[in-house]
Parts: C-alpha cells; sequence; structure tokens
C-alpha cells in the first residue's frame, strides 16, 4: 500500500477523535470523564481480543501495560484535569505541542535526527490550533499547565514507544491489547476519584457506542496501524486534524461561528500537517518494519 495511502487511513483517527468532544457534550452525562473513559476504551480492548483471539504473551505483558498507561491512562487522565481546570483551547493547545516532543523523543529513543522542516511543520501546527482555538478567556496556571503538557508528553512517548516496540502481530492485536491494558488501569481511578455512575439513557449508550466502536476500537486500530508504517514525527502532525474537526462540527453542528482569525488558523494547521508529511517523504525514511511479521498463536476458545 502506498505512503498516501497509510496516511489518508491514518489521518481518519484524529479526525474522528475531533467528533469526541461534541458526543461527550451532547450525549453523555457530566461529571464522569475516568468512568466514561473507562467505558469507552474497555470494552473496545475486549472486544477486540475475542476479534484477535491473541492474548500477550508473558514477555510482553510488561510493555503493553506501559504503552496502555502512555496512551490512554496517564494521558486521559492529565488531559481531564487540565481540561476541567483550563478553557478548552489552552488544553487543545497544549496537547498540540506533543508534535514537538515527538521529535525529541524520537531522536533520543529511535535515533532519527531532527529536521529543520519537520520543527518548523510541527511549531506552525502549534500555532495554528492555537489561533483556532484559543479564546479571549484563556488563563495560564502552573499546576493545570503542568498537566496538558504532561498529558502531551504521555502520547507523545506512547507513540514514540509503539514504534520501537512492535511485537509479531497484527495492528488490530497490539490494539486489543493497549486498549485493555489502559481501560484496566484506568478502573481503580474511576472508583476512586469519582462517584458511582448514573445510570444511562438511550442517548448516553448511543454516544458511548460511537465513541466505544468507532472512537475507539477503530480509530486505535488505524492509528497503531500508523504508527507501524509511518515516522513518528509525521505521524504526530496528523493529531493536529483533531482540534481542526472539533471546530468544523461546532460549526456544523452547533451553528457556532467562525471568526477570521479561527479561519486563519485552519488554513495553518491543513499546511503544518502537509508540511509535515513533505519533510518525512523527502528524508527517504525506512519502509515499516511490520511488514510480514508472525501472528502469535491464538488463545484457546
Amino acid at each position: 500500500m502506498t505512503r498516501a495511502r497509510n496516511t489518508l487511513l491514518t489521518v481518519l483517527a484524529p479526525a474522528i477523535w475531533g467528533s469526541t468532544y461534541l458526543v461527550t457534550t451532547e450525549a453523555l452525562p457530566v461529571g464522569y470523564p475516568i468512568t466514561l473513559a473507562v467505558l469507552r476504551v474497555l470494552p473496545a480492548g475486549l472486544l477486540l481480543l475475542l476479534v484477535t483471539r491473541n492474548l500477550p504473551p508473558v514477555e510482553w505483558l510488561g510493555r503493553t501495560f506501559i504503552l496502555g498507561a502512555l496512551n490512554f491512562a496517564l494521558f486521559w487522565s492529565l488531559l481531564f484535569i487540565s481540561a476541567y481546570r483550563l478553557p478548552g483551547g489552552v488544553t487543545a493547545t497544549l496537547s498540540a505541542t506533543q508534535a514537538l516532543i515527538v521529535l525529541g523523543l524520537s531522536r533520543a529513543l529511535l535515533g532519527s535526527a531532527i529536521h529543520l522542516t519537520s520543527m518548523i511543520a510541527a511549531i506552525a501546527g502549534v500555532s495554528g490550533v492555537a489561533m483556532l482555538v484559543l479564546g479571549p478567556d484563556a488563563a495560564l496556571d502552573p499546576i493545570d499547565i503542568a498537566a496538558g503538557l504532561g498529558g502531551a508528553a504521555s502520547m507523545a512517548a506512547g507513540t514514540v514507544l509503539s514504534r520501537k516496540w512492535q511485537p509479531p502481530v497484527s495492528a488490530l492485536t497490539f490494539t486489543a491489547w493497549q486498549l485493555t491494558a489502559g481501560g484496566i488501569l484506568l478502573v481503580p481511578v474511576a472508583l476512586i476519584l469519582e462517584p458511582a455512575s448514573p445510570s444511562l439513557s438511550m442517548a448516553n449508550v448511543a454516544g458511548l457506542t460511537w465513541l466505544g466502536l468507532i472512537g475507539a476500537a477503530a480509530t486505535y486500530w488505524l492509528w497503531f496501524r500508523g504508527v507501524a508504517r509511518i515516522e513518528p514525527p509525521a505521524i504526530s502532525m496528523l493529531g493536529m486534524m483533531s482540534p481542526l474537526t472539533a471546530v468544523a462540527l461546532g460549526w456544523l453542528w452547533l451553528n457556532q461561528t467562525l471568526t477570521p482569525v479561527q479561519i486563519v488558523g485552519s488554513i495553518v494547521v491543513l499546511g503544518s500537517v502537509w508540511l509535515g508529511q513533505a519533510a518525512a517523504r523527502s528524508k527517504g525514511q525506512t519502509p515499516p518494519r511490520c511488514h510480514g511479521q508472525r501472528e502469535l498463536k491464538p488463545m484457546t476458545a
């Protein structure tokens, strides 16, 4: 499959993640972010385990739970702390710094060179997201900023290590492992920090079904599949599409207005994503390492 098709498939993941804000505010109960994260991630992971029928071997349990923590448990916990205490635009802008962090981690963990074009693309992307989502109510608090940056660093580390640690299984199986591990780690956090979840309405169930089946199982399969085929700096730039989709859905679905600054920000984000992919193509990076890998023996029924 060509690089362009791999990129188009992968970018579907952050584009769909952009619907999370709309679904959460319109279809889910308020005040249970970690519980809702568990209900989104754990059932999706268990479902994929049933489909793939592959449990992680003992030698992969440690790495699986580290990745589950970085990509889900720690990332979402810190993200929710930041989101609850800071305006949403500040949180989204801090999350966008993930692309810059990935550049440094790729250098440290994968030995990848840091190219000027990739650095420019990442900085432009953060600037574009800031133009897109920051408002006049933006406020700064050191603890909340640390939580937001910590969440970005967690996801960045998860992305780079997911590239470095490629098990001999399909991307779908690898996704099932990480989703399940992340969900298991989130369960005690939800039980300790949040009250018992309320009874769910049909709208709540529909929202969770969308976020679980499409927003978790399908999209993270696309994402981790892309991580194995596309260089981390390039794939992290695709994450910029998430706030862009969120703003577009707010305009289309909620009749929110777009300011001239937001329109310019949208153009900057799209340009930065294109530049990030062009930078990766021009360096002629190595092909994906996951091709031809052996699938582990399925678990017994």
